[in-house]
């Protein structure tokens, strides 16, 4: 199953770059232009002009690797000595469900054995986007290195994986700062080899299911293959990439979701949109009321059956999966279980694509829909100049999110938002195809 393994990680040197505060950042896809402005305000070599680097065309992605080599030149950043696994803990409060608790995700950075999706090791749960792979891939190429990881998850209900890194979190982190989204970032090296190997034992006979970072480790194995010409040995590092761990039965888990605002489409009418959403849900029409009832509500209703909300403009409409529906009828609900009973795959199959017509190939445009992760302002939004429908969503259970990956099936692009999100900036992966794991 999953090959993990320790490496010699490329960090900052906080004695020369200055506290970690000002050099992690946001991974680069929810990064506005205004918040790469402020992220690179605040010091010159903040990991933003990495991911995100300045230029025009492709002349970005080679600043982007002679920033890195001149950083590397500095000190700014330096190569581990060691192979370590990379102990990472994220503080954060929430105060969405629990008001004010603060709570700790876990988890570890390694390298993992690059396989494809159709070997069965590494497994995903979201349909991916083109234009994202390819900026990614330039990056990567340019760069010889994962500037951030993919997140995984894998399962592990007796939390044996904690055990070989308590010595290490009783010390003094290698790496500490808070970012802008107030969330608290450690780090620590476990390089002790006997403990490396309990943790690699550990996870010999895992799957892993990407959380967050398809683009990535798509983009990870077609750099594998090109660079494959480079090298002769099955252990060569650029067989690897870099990844981050948690084990899904943590605690510390959090998992919001994603709604759907409708917005260009041709000839669009709520009433007729409802009526015939009829044939499939229940239908509770009325109007908006606040984002905190919103979210108790659908909630409370989608503990009893697969249930979204339409906001528009004043108004709100529950929808609710009917039980004397055969969904197995529709074409693109056949197959597993498992999709028949997902509020995301059903909004997608029944309303999005039947009823509204926007097709798969529109959805990976984003022709006539783009996504929101805060409930409060995907109400706000329903009422802005253009936008004709938000789609409100429950967050997907993780425990589904492993049903849909075991079962060889994918969910719509953007079908759960981990929070917090990984900093990046933590751990570069150098790509050197002479150098073996």
């Amino acid at each position: 199953m999953a090959q993990i393994a320790a490496f010699r990680g490329i960090l900052y040197d906080t004695a020369q770059a200055g506290p970690a505060d000002k050099l992690l950042a946001p991974p680069y896809d929810v990064i506005s232009p205004s918040e790469r402005d402020k992220l690179a305000s605040l010091d010159p070599h903040n990991c933003v002009r990495l991911i995100l680097p300045e230029g025009e065309g492709d002349e970005k992605y080679a600043r982007a690797a002679r920033l890195l080599d001149a950083w590397l030149a500095e000190g700014v950043m330096r190569r581990d000595a060691r192979p370590a696994l990379y102990r990472y803990h994220q503080t954060y409060t929430y105060s969405g469900g629990a008001e004010g608790k603060t709570t700790t995700r876990k988890g570890f950075i390694c390298r993992i054995r690059l396989a494809r999706f159709d070997e069965g090791v590494v497994l995903p749960h979201e349909r991916t986007l083109a234009g994202p792979k390819a900026d990614r891939l330039k990056l990567m190429r340019a760069t010889r290195s994962h500037l951030s990881q993919v997140f995984g998850l894998y399962s592990d209900s007796a939390r044996a994986t904690d055990g070989p890194f308590e010595r290490v979190e009783r010390e003094a982190p290698v790496l500490e700062g808070t970012t802008l989204d107030g969330v608290t970032q450690r780090l620590w090296r476990l390089t002790d080899e006997t403990a490396q190997r309990q943790v690699i034992s550990i996870l010999a006979d895992k799957k892993i299911y990407i959380a967050d970072g398809h683009h990535r480790y798509e983009t990870m194995l077609a750099l594998r293959d090109e660079l494959r010409k480079e090298t002769h040995s099955p252990r060569s590092s650029i067989e690897y990439g870099t990844i981050f761990l948690a084990n899904m039965d943590d605690p510390g888990l959090l998992v919001f979701p994603t709604h759907r605002v409708v917005h260009g489409l041709a000839g669009f009418d709520r009433a007729l949109m409802l009526e015939q959403a009829r044939a499939f849900f229940t239908v509770e029409d009325g109007p908006k009321p606040e984002a905190a009832i919103v979210r108790a509500r659908l909630s409370e209703k989608g503990k009893l059956a697969p249930t979204f909300a339409v906001a528009t403009a004043d108004k709100l409409a529950y929808l609710t999966l009917r039980r004397d529906v055969d969904l197995e009828r529709v074409p693109s609900l056949k197959g597993p279980e498992v999709l028949r009973t997902l509020d995301v795959t059903l909004l997608h199959a029944l309303l999005i694509e039947q009823i509204l017509g926007i097709d798969r190939a529109a959805q990976e445009k984003q022709t006539n829909l783009r996504y929101v992760k805060d409930t409060a302002q995907a109400l706000a939004q329903a009422g802005e100049p253009g936008v004709q429908a938000v789609f409100v969503m429950n967050p997907t259970p993780v425990a589904h999110v492993k049903a849909v990956a075991d079962a060889g099936e994918v969910m719509p692009q953007k079908s759960t938002f981990f929070y917090p999100k990984l900093a990046s900036g933590l751990v570069l992966n150098p790509l050197v195809p002479s150098e073996d794991v």
